[in-house]
């Protein structure tokens, strides 16, 4: 059996500040549920967006620094979990609830069926594939919500996709994830490079953007749901 390797004091403190780092995540979905309550919701999704920027560094820092094996009594998968539980399923669900897209109690039945299937969805060993795509829907609700209130749709067809993607939650259809899938990698950086900016200019005009904005957003939008029903087409 091998030895167990030794590491020094510097090294695990700079694991447990990665630890930290990604913890942090919830710091600003707090900030961002907050914001939510108040019907702030640029500025939650403004909280949102710096904790998905903590979401996008702190994996490849873990990988970079052995967090897993030098500091194995904790688990960084389970942490990232608690964390986008939080920010992509609890505060969009709560926003659901108070903007006024889908009329009481009805709202609340939509959040509620959001915050179940994800937390299934959550603890589910299979959410991704051999390739690393999303096994079902992947649960990003801040992205559905995003798009909701933008878009701002009837509430039959708001409910009407809220009812389908809780389905596909537990459909084995493929979902792409924008880091790890390595078909199409440059175009799909890229795509998520311009769908970050246009975000952020539709965020600048309080979610009322221009309607290229729009039709942009939805566009890319198109690209992330197909790609990973035609990935066999992609090899």
């Amino acid at each position: 059996m091998p030895p167990i390797p030794e590491y020094t004091t510097a090294q695990r403190a700079i694991a447990l500040a990665v630890h930290i780092l990604t913890a942090s995540g919830v710091a600003f979905g707090l900030l961002a549920l907050l914001a939510a309550h108040e019907r702030r919701f640029t500025a939650m999704f403004l909280w949102l967006g710096f904790a998905l920027m903590i979401d996008g560094i702190d994996g490849p820092l873990a990988r970079r620094m052995r967090v897993k094996e030098v500091l194995p009594n904790w688990s960084g998968e389970t942490l990232d979990l608690v964390v986008d539980y939080l920010n992509y399923v609890i505060v969009p669900a709560y926003a659901l609830v108070l903007s006024g897209l889908i009329p009481a109690p009805l709202s609340f039945a939509a959040g509620a069926a959001i915050t179940i299937t994800g937390a299934l969805y959550f603890a589910d060993t299979r959410m991704k594939t051999e390739d690393a795509f999303f096994r079902g829907f992947p649960a990003v609700w801040n992205i559905v919500v995003f798009y909701l209130l933008i878009g701002k749709p009837s509430p039959e067809l708001t409910s009407s996709l809220i009812i389908m993607l809780c389905i596909l939650t537990f459909v084995p259809i493929p979902f792409l994830h924008p880091f790890r899938v390595r078909r199409l990698r440059y175009l799909t950086l890229a795509l998520l490079a311009a769908w970050t900016a246009l975000a952020a200019l539709a965020l600048a005009y309080e979610l009322s953007p221009p309607p290229i904005v729009w039709f942009a957003l939805l566009s890319i939008a198109v690209y992330f749901l197909v790609a990973g029903i035609f990935r066999d087409r992609q090899a």
